[in-house]
């Protein structure tokens, strides 16, 4: 049996839980969970936003562990390998998409938390395709965040292989923000790091920004018209992204990855005339997540983190909904 915490209702209290996996798959592993970080997609799955949860759910999908387990068809680990787990658990590794490496982008991809009970719990069951090796010298206690904050914002700089001498914005500097700053800032950009908040200015300086703009001021915006080849954006509210894309260069691209639920207001014309884009990305591939992890290793890149025993799995729900962590939340087992 497993033990885990799973809710019972929509926005329910996180209470024990057991269930039976079943045996373990030729082609899964089964992981013994050290560290799980909380998501805001955990939150949306606990709430049902996307009316996609299934209940009892059992959150958890950035698991920092050891291979408990492995099924008579995998190679790739050993007994005792640290390693790691994301949003997605299985992938058909079949189709052209899977082929041609994009494993994030398959039709038939299985959620860790959809449909299947997730990391907040002493174990975890994947195929072992959407499982990474942690390298030696990075810290389990932090890596889980990496796993899905930190590849969502590290995977659109290697898609639009983006270059070292670029102009980069980010929008947010929270959970996903403080890390795709540190990451552009050991790839070589100029980074800009867009807040209103001083607190956040000095923060976002301390990790590796060059300068910060204040979102909020409009002349600060025109000022900074034609500037920018790409701006992430990190939040999940509608902004005045019309502003937003004044400020990038000729065939600049506003890119989100914050899922911004109400439909945006862009004008082609704007897009047209310099030849400007908007596009958006989910999460990574395996292959990238390897190459993120082998990244934040040599450049001393880790998320900051706050660690909440995962007996206190609803204070650190609570601290994430209602607080303000810098910058993820944490269970440790």
């Amino acid at each position: 049996m497993i033990k885990a915490y799973a809710a019972f209702e929509p926005g329910g209290e996180l209470k024990p839980f057991e269930y039976d996996p079943g045996p373990l798959g030729d082609h899964d592993v089964e992981i013994e969970v050290d560290y799980c970080g909380i998501c805001h997609s955990d939150l949306s799955m606990l709430n049902n936003e996307w009316g996609i949860t299934q209940y009892p759910f059992v959150p958890g999908h950035e698991v920092a562990g050891r291979i408990s387990a492995v099924g008579k068809h995998v190679n790739k680990f050993s007994i005792g390998d640290r390693v790691g787990l994301g949003w997605h658990s299985s992938y058909c590794n079949e189709c052209n998409t899977c082929m041609e490496g994009d494993h994030n982008l398959c039709r038939d991809a299985q959620g860790t938390i959809v449909g299947r009970h997730g990391g907040f719990a002493d174990k975890v069951r994947a195929q072992a395709a959407s499982v990474v090796k942690l390298p030696d010298t990075l810290s389990s206690e932090s890596a889980g965040p990496l796993f899905c904050g930190g590849i969502t914002v590290f995977n659109p700089i290697v898609q639009f292989d983006l270059k070292p001498t670029a102009r980069v914005g980010v929008i947010g500097i929270g959970g996903l923000g403080h890390m795709a700053v540190q990451f552009l800032n050991k790839w070589g950009c100029e980074v800009t790091a867009f807040t209103s908040s001083e607190a956040k200015r000095t923060e976002a300086l301390e990790l590796g920004a060059h300068r910060t703009l204040d979102s909020r001021d409009k002349d600060a915006l025109k000022a900074s018209a034609g500037y920018f080849d790409l701006i992430i954006s990190t939040v999940n509210v509608e902004l005045d992204w019309g502003g937003y894309i004044s400020t990038l260069r000729p065939k600049g691209r506003l890119h989100l990855v914050g899922a911004v639920l109400e439909p945006m207001k862009i004008s082609v014309m704007a897009l047209m005339g310099g030849q400007r884009s908007v596009s958006s990305s989910p999460v990574g591939s395996p292959a990238v997540i390897a190459q993120m992890l082998e990244f934040a290793a040599r450049h001393r890149i880790e998320p900051k983190v706050e660690v909440f025993p995962m007996a206190d799995v609803n204070a650190a729900i609570d601290r994430l909904e209602n607080g303000s962590p810098r910058y993820r939340v944490v269970l440790k087992r």
